[in-house]
């Protein structure tokens, strides 16, 4: 039986763009970026050099703490180019595609038959297991743990985010599958979306169904988990993406690695917003029939367009994406400012403008913060309303700002995200990159308390 969930605060943004319900043809990418960058926690090792073939599903990178985890290759090809930073750091192994998609085979397996280590050995095995992200901390699962349980978000909040019905809503088969190699390792706890009516994965078996109901962030996970089972200090849990969830299951029902998905390509800036069939590592170039290649003033974020990441047009589609947001650079400065009431074409949460009387409009957002960082207001609440979790945004961040490891834990560390508290900052008078201080707390967790 389902329980129902229903989230009283949060801000659903109307910016303009979202991706029409229709599948563009499938993108078939001369090169294709395998980043371990896009891996939080792991540390690289190189297994390939420039000029090596690989197939889909290859070992082209490993973890050095932990030699088991890998990132396979997701297309078959030739090595063209080993990409380093500062320091000789590895930031990227560059593949050409030959096009001919030749998969390692895996072998067909049935979960039901499989223990939890067989299972683990078969995602490690295959590449797969970067999907499953543990908290606290947000980095690569580790094997080697108990989870108290797996957490699947079977919907998306964000503003202009795929409609996961529409992208996965036919692959269920899969899903299912997924679930069960997962469910003989921790319980699984799937969320879907309270506000349909009925969902293409409500019916799935093994995993307690929950249903959530209101605005943003009520589809991110680290909220639905403070919801359903808090994570405290010494607690483990995981969580893996419906994407990744839909690949494990192919790997088990075919015994191929496949990490294809339907990427939404939305924003403001975009011409053409629709969904197109990519792989993670995917150039930003190769979406460029979606928005003006050539218009210099763009901002392009692999992800959403509140915790996404920005990559610019000689970037690639992240690990964990499913969405490319186009939208204009805010370069302009305003007479006046703020002090101008009737700016009917700028939205505000707090009505400080006469455009909340047009409740139904979409606005034409752009980057600009229409003012600088200045000191934090003291009164929490302001931050609260659009945070529906029971934590203390405000003194948390000034708790990692100042470096109290026991006031990081005190006021809910282990708990968040940065993406948790991006309306935080979105909403955030007083400008400051409250995303960016959170994760550099996380840094400091990790550090101190490895």
């Amino acid at each position: 039986m389902s329980k129902n969930i229903v989230l009283k605060r949060g801000l659903d943004i109307p910016v303009s763009g979202c991706a029409e319900l229709r599948v563009d043809k499938p993108m078939s990418p001369d090169l294709v970026a395998v980043r371990p960058g896009d891996v939080r926690g792991l540390l690289p090792r190189l297994l390939v050099k420039e000029g090596d073939r690989v197939l889909c599903g290859s070992p082209v990178i490993a973890d050095k703490k932990n030699p088991d985890i890998l990132l396979t290759a997701p297309v078959s090809g030739t090595v063209k180019e080993i990409v380093r930073g500062e320091k000789r750091k590895l930031l990227a192994v560059l593949i050409e595609a030959d096009g001919k998609c030749e998969h390692v085979d895996f072998g067909t397996m049935n979960p039901a038959g499989m223990s939890a280590g067989e299972i683990k050995t078969a995602m490690l095995r295959s590449g797969l297991w970067p999907v499953l992200i543990q908290r606290p901390y947000g980095i690569v699962a580790d094997p080697e743990a108990s989870p108290k349980g797996i957490f699947v978000s079977a919907f998306h909040s964000a503003p202009l985010a795929a409609d996961l019905e529409f992208t996965l809503g036919g692959e269920v088969e899969a899903i299912q599958k997924g679930v069960d190699a997962l469910a003989r390792i921790a319980p699984v706890h799937v969320s879907i979306d309270g506000a349909l009516q009925s969902s293409a994965f409500e019916k799935l078996k093994g995993c307690q169904i929950h249903r959530f109901s209101g605005k943003h962030p009520a589809g991110n996970v680290g909220v639905q988990i403070s919801h359903i089972s808090p994570i405290f200090k010494g607690d483990t849990v995981w969580t893996v993406s419906l994407n990744g969830l839909a690949a494990i299951g192919r790997l088990f029902s075919c015994g191929r690695y496949d990490v294809s998905r339907k990427v939404a390509v939305t924003g403001p800036a975009a011409s053409n917003p629709s969904y197109v069939e990519a792989l993670p590592g995917t150039p930003v170039r190769c979406f460029s029939a979606h928005f003006r290649a050539d218009d210099g003033q763009l901002r392009i974020v692999s992800g959403d367009l509140l915790s996404g990441t920005c990559v610019g047009q000689d970037g690639y589609l992240g690990w964990h994406d499913d969405q490319i947001s186009v939208i204009r650079e805010g370069t302009e400065k305003e007479l006046l400012g703020w002090m101008r009431p009737f700016r009917i074409k700028q939205f505000s949460n707090d009505r400080s403008y006469f455009s909340w009387l047009m409740p139904g409009r979409r606005y034409d957002m752009d980057t600009n913060l229409h003012g600088g960082p200045r000191p934090f207001l003291m009164n929490d609440n302001y931050y609260a309303k659009v945070l529906p979790m029971d934590i203390y945004p405000v003194y948390l961040a000034k708790a990692c700002l100042a470096g109290d490891i026991e006031k990081m834990e005190q006021f809910g560390i282990y708990e968040v995200l940065p993406e948790d508290l991006a309306l935080c900052e979105f909403t955030d008078p007083s400008k400051n990159y409250i995303q960016d201080i959170i994760a550099k707390g996380i840094d400091l967790m990790l550090k101190e308390m490895a």
